[in-house]
């Protein structure tokens, strides 16, 4: 699971083109959509769907999930390592 998190913070990096991050730089638990996280906004929520697609084959096609799913690297990890299996 942590190569799985490491990854993702480097797709995320990459996608959303955060240079000024480094993966150290994010924590597992960090809300990435508060000013205290990575504050990421409505635009990058939709980056994420396509990261999501693009790099694990997973569509989030339903908001609710995707709110729940993209709360932090945990909960994003949790949700691909459910829908790979």
């Amino acid at each position: 699971m942590d190569t799985l998190k490491e990854d993702l913070k480097k797709h995320i990096i990459e996608q959303l083109n955060l240079e000024d991050l480094q993966v150290s730089d994010i924590d597992d638990d960090a809300l990435l959509f508060s000013t205290d996280g990575i504050g990421l906004d409505s635009i990058d929520a939709l980056e994420l769907i396509v990261l999501m697609e693009k790099y694990y084959g997973i569509q989030v096609t339903n908001p609710e999930e995707g709110k729940v799913a993209f709360l932090s690297i945990n909960t994003m990890a949790d949700y691909i390592a459910k829908r790979r299996t």
